[in-house]
């Protein structure tokens, strides 16, 4: 997130609602986490949003969509996703960006499954999430 302001003036952070996916943390919780996360820096925004994202792109304003690329297998999703919001709205750009390499084996599956049982994730996330997972797998 980061590095992505080295590309732009404002960033907007799109949190989405897929009815898909049994997120650990609901939508609420991931934009108090993300927002506390940032420490109120003001370039930064914090979204939540349903249905498509050309549509939320279109409603704040957005031309560049920026998504990040952890290894190949996500490519080719991500790739058939850019063409389809390219068709959908020709005026939203899509980068990719590729983690740094100490942080590409990190996925939220694998600190959750780390934080599940009692690993410190403090050095993986914000402090703020990984207080927020062990209160979280402390209840469950």
């Amino acid at each position: 997130m980061w590095r992505s302001l080295t590309f732009v003036d404002k960033l907007i952070v799109a949190v989405a609602v897929n009815s898909a996916k049994q997120p650990l943390f609901s939508v609420d919780e991931r934009v108090r986490l993300i927002r506390e996360s940032l420490d109120n820096d003001p370039r930064i925004e914090v979204h939540e949003f349903t249905g498509l994202l050309v549509d939320f792109a279109r409603k704040v304003g957005a031309t560049l969509s920026i998504r990040g690329l952890r290894a190949v297998a996500d490519f080719e999703y991500e790739y058939q996703m850019a063409l389809m919001n390219r068709h959908l709205s020709p005026k939203l750009e899509t980068v990719f960006m590729v983690p740094s390499l100490d942080t590409t084996y990190i996925s939220a599956s694998l600190v959750r499954e780390v934080a599940k049982f009692g690993g410190d994730v403090h050095d993986l996330v914000h402090p703020t999430v990984a207080d927020a997972l062990r209160a979280k797998l402390a209840v469950k």
